[in-house]
């Protein structure tokens, strides 16, 4: 079964890989190891050598290549993440990320739409459809979008930043709202997060209360996470040091401040990026209830 699900990952990397390099992007290749990565509440960096870490995604380096005038980036990269292991996670697993110069959130929208029917129809030709739980999703359907507060109202029965405020936030999104997404026939866009889980979207101009944020889930399973890019290097440490006194709070190590990253911010144009998890997006495509079942290797056999 894993030779056939190896096959399948390599033919889903190919598909995506085509299909940034027919769209004009550049592929780019960025260290691994790198002194910060952005620091975020829940994040936690796997430290190597003395002030270095294994990046937790390619965002860093990628924002300051678009800040050299590159338009169009994607990369396909090995991440590592501290103390994530299950039927979803790895502490090492494969990220793809892309960004565009010029655009906005929902231009990344619009990509999601393309690359998953084209994953879908190169990869599932017999039934291009994605599989989880044993239930079917069509990429090729309309697709359903919803802001953050609609579906905490909907599937909750609960205002979002009152659950921000008692600290039921990530309780509720977990057993009420990502389970309900697994009832729809398409993928889900859950966009218009609430400006204090912006992390480094840029605020909606026409509504202070959001980012413009939004999170890919097929079948109740988070595939991406994408937003309309903040070019404010003030804000941005700011928002960083918030994370921190939020880890330290919480008893996690303060984590150093990308500082090339935040001198170059400001020499970013307009954008928007995103996040994709390869292996969950393999994991899809076979129709697999394991990431274990569509990697090489879990840890637990090395």
């Amino acid at each position: 079964m894993k030779t056939d699900a190896l096959w399948l990952r390599a033919n889903v990397i190919k598909t995506v890989r085509d299909f940034f390099w027919e769209r004009g992007f550049l592929e780019v290749e960025t260290p691994l190891l790198i002194p910060a990565n952005a620091p975020e509440e829940h994040i936690n960096p796997i430290h190597t050598l003395p002030s270095w870490q294994l990046q937790t995604s390619p965002e860093i380096c990628m924002k300051r290549l678009l800040g050299n005038g590159h338009r169009k980036l994607f990369q396909i990269s090995h991440c590592w993440r501290s103390n994530e292991r299950g039927s979803r996670h790895l502490s090492e697993f494969t990220m793809l990320e892309w960004y565009r110069a010029g655009s906005d959130y929902r231009v990344l929208m619009s990509d999601c739409e393309e690359l998953l029917q084209s994953v879908a129809a190169n990869c599932t030709p017999d039934r291009p459809r994605f599989v989880h739980n044993a239930a079917t999703y069509n990429p090729f359907a309309p697709w359903h979008r919803l802001s953050v507060q609609e579906a905490f109202l909907r599937f909750g029965n609960t205002d979002v930043w009152e659950c921000l405020r008692n600290g039921l936030y990530e309780e509720i999104l977990t057993s009420a709202i990502e389970p309900a997404f697994a009832a729809f026939d398409a993928p889900v866009i859950l966009m218009d997060y609430p400006a204090e889980l912006a992390a480094l979207a840029r605020i909606k101009p026409d509504d202070q209360n959001v980012a413009e944020r939004f999170e890919l889930y097929v079948g109740g399973l988070e595939l991406a996470n994408g937003f309309s890019e903040l070019t404010d290097p003030n804000e941005q440490r700011l928002r960083f040091e918030e994370a921190n006194c939020a880890r330290s709070r919480a008893g996690q190590r303060v984590l150093p401040l990308p500082e090339p990253f935040l001198r170059s911010l400001s020499a970013l144009p307009p954008s928007a990026g995103i996040a994709l998890g390869i292996d969950r997006l393999v994991m899809l495509t076979a129709g697999a209830a394991a990431i274990d079942e569509v990697v090489a290797f879990t840890p637990e056999e090395l």
